[in-house]
Order: structure tokens, then C-alpha cells, then sequence
């Protein structure tokens, strides 16, 4: 969540006072900067990182992030709030929670609390409850053991104000030692009746249990030997999913990991289990080739580098059933250097995971939610063809864009979808058939210089399956691209920077022939 802390506690004091009636910024218009995503959240300005508190509510879905209001690099962390209704058209709504003599608002989640277990609810209404961590800089910065502890929020009037409990905080640190002891992510389990609290804790994640928000119980512990450990565990999510075509149901626990990831800084890696109102347990079957004692070994959500911190949100009506995701599109190793000027950062497309059955054992499907077809405009239909050095597309402009593709290459072909600019910059992102792997190029792609660690290589993902012909569903935006190949079994998220938006677009197929089954392309706009 937080990389570096270089800001002194005296203006983090002086901070703590500022005015907390403030309205929101005024969004920038997007043609305004460079850079600046057509249909993927921003803040209107100032930094951004961590999603928090989704939860879905009486027709809007919201979107708190952790956002600092006075700089476009890391500071005090306050809640920035966001709602939409669709998951694609976002109101920036003022700032949630500020810091105040508790701490910085870190990340945490946010619920409906149908049964009034809190006592906060009125006229028969349930409140919305947010969890989130308090963290005490000024503490940290004199080595004053513990600084992080969990407190709560709650709203009576859709999100639109929120009251801090009196009582904060409602989870000190039992803990001395844990230097991070953060992130909580709650869900209500209906067959152990509480709500369970999963938090992280340096290099594990801890299990709590609660009967109304404020009493907690120490359940269990897990991953001390169980998945990769390159970095500090951060921003849990446990939650229930059915496996697809059953009726079994399973539990996810998502763990964002910095650093670490796949290809290098941030990342995310997920296990699937059971949960039986206490301990969660790994399936056999999920990691049938890896052993967990030191292991060290993981199962990613996401190969790309730009895939961080992301959970999912709480209270998706029954009826709607997705498990919905969205995640920080960004990474540490370069997050508060890339070439913005008035904002940092956004957020990847939300996404709907589902767990279906694979050679390897259960796994997370991700794919983008079906609300984005809303953004298409003009449709081009690209013929099926054998494909041999590069086929021009120049019809097509390739930002913003969303292209759908079924190839078949020869065993030792390279396919790359190609994105380019009059100066010369490039962006890559295609298949390697002799070693079974996707790949992200932007060595080329423009501004690069800002960070050693950002165009150092080129990024690579396992192809997940075996079967047939290979599906690559894309978006791409002024500054990103997104992968979901094989129906979401592996995805990728890449941001880049031109120095001019990209203006053309080819398929290229290099070391034989690519044949092209069928290619779909969408023009797409926030209309």
C-alpha cells in the first residue's frame, strides 16, 4: 500500500487540521493531459493508490481509493470517494474519511450492515459500516511500537457523510511487534454467523471474527508457508465463490504482494480453499505440484505489472451473482515517478472473477465486465486470413479500442498486436508459440527514462490452457493495455507513456505463419 514514508511529522500534524468540508476537485478533461485515460477511473487530481471500501448500495456501486489531496506523490492518507451505477461512468464525490489525532486513513472495506449488528443503523435503514486502518505516523516515526490498529465509519445517508465511531479504535494491536498489521477486508459468513475480518500482518494474514463490527476475536492465521514471500503481504480479500457448473462452493483469498510480483515489483496471488468459520485451508487439488512448506511458489491474478492491491466488492446483489474486482493500475517500483503531472495514477477495468475446473486444479478467471460494451461505437469486422510479416490496419485508431481475436500460429511463430506513433514509439503485446507464453513489449514505447526498473525487459505469462485456438480480448486506453486471453485464464495489465498518443495499429507475425481465425474491433468512448 505505502512504499516510502519521506514525510515529516510535523506536517502530517499540520495536515491532520485541514479543512474537512472541502468540496471535491473538478475534474480535468481528459483531452487536457497527456496521458489521461479515456474510460478507466482517475482522480480528478493529486495521488491515488489503493482501492477501498466497495460496496455496492441501493443501485450504486462505490469506489473509496486512497488518495492524497496535496501532492501527486504519496502523503497523507486520506479516503477519496467515487460512485457509479454501470461500473464504467464514475461522480467524484468530496473526500470520506480524513486523517485525524487516530492517524492516516489506510486501506481497509466497507459493508452493508443488513442486520443493524452495529447499532449504527437508523429508522430502520442499515448503515453502511467502513473498516480501515489507522496508522499513527508520527509514532512510526519515533519507533513507538504499535502505530497501526483498525478502527470503523459508518454512513446513514448512502456514503454521502460518514461519522467515526467514538469508540476507535475497535481492533488495537495485540501485537507489539507487528510492524504492519493492516488492510482489513470484511464479509459476512452466513454459516458461522460473524463477520470475518482478513488481515495482513507482515508476512501472513490473520483471520478475525465479530458479531457486530467492534468486538473482535482472533480466529487463525495463514501463509507463513504458502505462496510467494519476495515482500510484505498487503490487502487481503477472502470471500465465498461457487465453481462454476456445481453447486460446490469454494473461498478465495486474494494477497497483494510488494515486492515480489511475477515480472518484477507489485503483484497479486490468490489461493483457493475452504473456510469453516475459523481456519482456511488450501484445496488439495489447487496446488497439487507444489508443496506449501517453503514452497515459495504462487498462483498470480494478474502477469502484468500493473495489477496491484485489488479486492472485490462487498454486497452485489444475489440476483447479479458476479464476484466483481478492480485493482490499482500501477506498480511501486515506479508509481510516484510515472510522467503525470496534475494526477497519479488509475484503475484497471472491473472485472468479474469466476473459479472454474483446469488440468492444474481450480483457478480465477478474469474477464471484463459486460457493462463496457456500453462504450462501443463504430465496428470493424477484420476478415479470416494467413497472416505473414505485418498486416496493416488503417481503419483503425487504436486508442481508445477494444480488439477480440482468435488466432492459430505455426509452432514457432511470434504474433503481436502493434501500437504506434509518427515519432517512431512502439507498444507490443502478443504470443510466443515456442514457449507457450504471452508477452508486453514497451522497451520502445516512449517515456521510459523516469524508472530503470520500468522498461528494463520484456513481461511474460504462462498460457493457462491447452485448448485450441487462442482468444485475445484487449482494451486499450491513452496509457494502458489489458489482456484477457483464453476467456479471461490469463490476464495482463500494462500501463506506458508515448510522447504522443498512439496513432496506428498492425498485427505482426515474425519466425512463421500466424493464421487468423476471426478479429473483431470496437471504437470505444464514454458517451
Amino acid at each position: 500500500m505505502r512504499l516510502t514514508r519521506l514525510i515529516l511529522a510535523a506536517s502530517i500534524l499540520g495536515l491532520w487540521s485541514c479543512n474537512q468540508n472541502q468540496p471535491a476537485p473538478t475534474p480535468v478533461p481528459t483531452s487536457a493531459e497527456p496521458h489521461r485515460p479515456a474510460f478507466h477511473f482517475s482522480p480528478p487530481e493529486k495521488w491515488m493508490n489503493d482501492p477501498n471500501g466497495m460496496v455496492y448500495y441501493e443501485g450504486e456501486y462505490h469506489l473509496f481509493y486512497q488518495y492524497y489531496p496535496d501532492s501527486t506523490v504519496w502523503g497523507p492518507m486520506h479516503w477519496g470517494h467515487a460512485v457509479s451505477k454501470d461500473l464504467v461512468r464514475w461522480e467524484h464525490l468530496p473526500i470520506a474519511l480524513y486523517p485525524d489525532s487516530l492517524g492516516l486513513i489506510f486501506s481497509g472495506s466497507a459493508v452493508v450492515d443488513r442486520n443493524n449488528t452495529s447499532g449504527f443503523g437508523q429508522n430502520g435503514q442499515p448503515p453502511l459500516v467502513a473498516i480501515f486502518t489507522h496508522h499513527n505516523m508520527l509514532a512510526e516515526k519515533q519507533g513507538k511500537l504499535p502505530w497501526q490498529y483498525q478502527s470503523i465509519a459508518y454512513s446513514n445517508n448512502k456514503g454521502r457523510t460518514w461519522t467515526k465511531y467514538a469508540g476507535n479504535p475497535v481492533m488495537p494491536n495485540p501485537h507489539p511487534a507487528f510492524r504492519d498489521f493492516r488492510d482489513p477486508k470484511v464479509v459476512w459468513d452466513a454459516g458461522s454467523k460473524q463477520w470475518v475480518m482478513a488481515l495482513a500482518v507482515g508476512d501472513h494474514i490473520q483471520l478475525w471474527g465479530a458479531p457486530n463490527l467492534k468486538n473482535w476475536s482472533h480466529l487463525s492465521n495463514f501463509g507463513k508457508t504458502w505462496g510467494a514471500h519476495g515482500g510484505v503481504w498487503e490487502c487481503p480479500d477472502l470471500f465465498p465463490i461457487t465453481l462454476e457448473g456445481t453447486q460446490e462452493q469454494r473461498w478465495v483469498l486474494l494477497k497483494s504482494l510488494n515486492p515480489g510480483g511475477p515480472n518484477g515489483g507489485s503483484g497479486t496471488q490468490y489461493f483457493v480453499g475452504n473456510f469453516d468459520g475459523r481456519q482456511f485451508v488450501p484445496d488439495p487439488d489447487f496446488l497439487p505440484s507444489i508443496a506449501p512448506e517453503g514452497s515459495g511458489r504462487a498462483v498470480w491474478l494478474d502477469y502484468g505489472r500493473d495489477n496491484y492491491a485489488g479486492v472485490t466488492w462487498s454486497d452485489v446483489p444475489a440476483a447479479d451473482g458476479r464476484r466483481l474486482f478492480i485493482g490499482w493500475m500501477s506498480n511501486w517500483d515506479y508509481a510516484q515517478v510515472v510522467p503525470t503531472e496534475t494526477w497519479r495514477s488509475a484503475m484497471t477495468l472491473p472485472r468479474v472473477l469466476t473459479l472454474r475446473k483446469t488440468p492444474a486444479g481450480p483457478r480465477l478467471f478474469s474477464e471484463p465486465v459486460k457493462e463496457l460494451e456500453t462504450l462501443r461505437g463504430k465496428k470493424t469486422t477484420l476478415a479470416a486470413q494467413t497472416i505473414e510479416g505485418a498486416l496493416e490496419l488503417p481503419d483503425l485508431s487504436p486508442q481508445p479500442l477494444e480488439l477480440m481475436l482468435e488466432i492459430e500460429p505455426t509452432p514457432g511463430a511470434t504474433f503481436a498486436i502493434e501500437l504506434s506513433n509518427s515519432k517512431g514509439e512502439t507498444y507490443r503485446i502478443g504470443y510466443e508459440a515456442a514457449k507457450r507464453q504471452f508477452f508486453s513489449d514497451r522497451t520502445r514505447s516512449g517515456k521510459t527514462t523516469f524508472s530503470e526498473a520500468f522498461a528494463r525487459n520484456v513481461h511474460t505469462a504462462p498460457r493457462m490452457t491447452d485448448q485450441g485456438q487462442i482468444k485475445l480480448h484487449l482494451f486499450f486506453d491513452r496509457a494502458s493495455a489489458e489482456l484477457f486471453a483464453d476467456n479471461g485464464a490469463t490476464a495482463m495489465t500494462e500501463v506506458f507513456f508515448p510522447n504522443e498518443d498512439y496513432s496506428k495499429i498492425r498485427l505482426v507475425a515474425s519466425g512463421g505463419q500466424v493464421k487468423l481465425v476471426k478479429g473483431e474491433a470496437f471504437e470505444l468512448s464514454l458517451r
